[in-house]
């Protein structure tokens, strides 16, 4: 009980903590790593429920980003309310999560991995070029002006005055988007322990299996796909409204290699892990980043650029995981007990 109520504590006052001690820059990362945090939990249903392994999971967090951009700037005009375009948004992303799910049913391993990373890159050149004949994404120039995260008149991009007490913006958003995590990992659990969950789970394990005892499997994975897909719409619909500004480059590969070691690193299919995973890949490039002075402080020069730095440690971070902890850091029981039977 005191180990929760300290949690509960931490979660609350951490925000505030960071603002004082280090500055709102901390803040803002905080803030980036909860965005992470709801990626990894919607991939986690794909990849750690499911069985299913996604490459293009980017993409869904690209069409939830835009769909808040086109409908919330002045792009074409249209400002629409926050509860209006987010679920909207999702829902888009699930579609896309849904048809990206029915010509791959039959597909697995390698094959399914190298096609959801075309659905990827083919959603990220799409965007990136539907600027002509019809202007509608600006291309690579990318949507700015988007509206800003709003409910009624409060903006949680602006900082809030409660009498004397002056709350950042940064706060702001850190508090909605802690409670769009706590949402999204209820929901997250309510599907690991429900039917739908343990038919994903049997498909998982062994598809034929789960066939013969009659669980439709086509139907369970489209479910899959579509059900992540939504939770990387909705995530991708703050942070369009988080950042003011999207473009394609924003949704690249390499983001979704890193949503993937998220979930792979903090155990698959278990949430404690994907959270812990989620928390440590996202803060970790951004203490890299003092590594440039420590370099320049011992060799006079950055032998090693901070950017490059952050692909290594994934690198090496995944091959360490495989070799010495397959099942992740925090795996489940199940988990746990296959990877280590003997």
């Amino acid at each position: 009980m005191r180990k929760k109520l300290l949690l509960l504590l931490t979660v609350l006052f951490l925000p505030w903590l960071l603002y004082f001690s280090i500055g709102q820059s901390w803040v803002r990362i905080v803030d980036f790593s909860l965005l992470y945090l709801m990626l990894s939990l919607g991939l986690n249903v794909v990849v750690g429920y499911a069985g299913l392994l996604d490459l293009g999971y980017i993409a869904f967090f690209a069409v939830g980003a835009y769909c808040y951009a086109l409908l919330s700037s002045p792009q074409f005009g249209i400002h629409w309310p926050l509860l209006a375009i987010l679920p909207l948004g999702a829902l888009c992303a699930g579609l896309f999560g849904v048809l990206l799910g029915a010509p791959t049913l039959r597909l697995k391993g390698d094959y399914l991995a190298i096609v959801t990373l075309g659905f990827g890159e083919i959603i990220r050149i799409f965007l990136n070029n539907l600027s002509a004949p019809v202007n509608i994404t600006n291309g690579p120039q990318g949507i700015s002006d988007i509206d800003p995260l709003h409910m009624g008149s409060f903006v949680f991009n602006h900082s809030l005055l409660l009498g004397d007490i002056r709350i950042p913006s940064v706060i702001n958003i850190y508090y909605l988007f802690l409670l769009a995590v706590i949402m999204t990992m209820i929901f997250s659990y309510r599907l690991e322990k429900s039917r739908v969950g343990r038919a994903w789970m049997a498909i998982r394990e062994d598809e034929l299996a789960a066939s013969c005892v009659g669980i439709h499997t086509k139907r369970y994975k489209l479910l899959a796909f579509g059900l992540g897909a939504t939770m990387g719409g909705l995530s991708g619909g703050l942070f369009a409204g988080f950042q003011g500004f999207v473009s394609p480059e924003s949704f690249t590969l390499m983001e979704s290699v890193m949503i993937l070691c998220m979930v792979v690193l903090g155990g698959m299919g278990h949430i404690p892990g994907v959270i812990l995973g989620s928390l440590l890949l996202s803060i970790l490039p951004e203490l890299l980043r003092e590594t440039a002075h420590w370099q320049r402080s011992l060799f006079g020069q950055v032998i090693v650029d901070p950017a490059n730095l952050r692909l290594i440690m994934f690198a090496l971070a995944l091959v360490v995981m495989m070799l010495v902890r397959p099942e992740g850091l925090i795996p489940s029981a199940l988990r746990r007990k296959e990877m280590h039977h003997d």
